[in-house]
């Protein structure tokens, strides 16, 4: 686990006004080769979270599906969407930070690898109070801005 790419996460879901704050860093060979944000009221697309763009850059860029090379970087633990999309992507390895109470596919709600024989390793809690606070400050402020 490097640091350094949560940091960039982080800092990408710090910058992402436009959406609910989640990021998603690809890394293979310790570079980054995607990094992304939730898009989905930008473009009106509900399939655009960070993790699902990341890993549609990182194929296109690499030329490939098979992402078991590579390593994820996500602010937030992912959603069964996303959860399943790394899964079937082959990434090696998952960091998150914020745990999902409502909507985690990787322990928190639930834990998607248990329905196939998959070898992502996980570790989630990774900056999990900046993490953590650029999700609640997002829903803060919305709920201010609704008064």
């Amino acid at each position: 686990m490097n640091k350094l790419f949560m940091e960039k996460a982080v800092e990408l879901a710090k910058n992402n006004c436009d959406d609910i704050p989640v990021a998603a860093v690809i890394v293979k060979n310790n570079e980054i080769i995607a990094a992304c944000t939730n898009e989905k009221e930008k473009r009106q697309n509900p399939l655009l979270h960070a993790e699902i763009s990341a890993i549609n850059e990182t194929c296109k860029k690499l030329g490939r599906w098979r992402l078991d090379d590579c390593e994820i970087y996500v602010t937030l633990e992912p959603c069964p969407m996303c959860a399943w999309a790394i899964i079937q992507s082959r990434i090696k390895k998952l960091y998150f930070g914020s745990y999902n109470n409502l909507y985690g596919a990787f322990g928190s709600k639930t834990d998607l690898r248990n329905l196939i024989n998959s070898a992502l390793e996980v570790k989630g809690g990774i900056m999990e109070e900046e993490c953590d606070n650029i999700i609640e400050n997002f829903f803060n402020k919305i709920r201010n801005d609704q008064k």
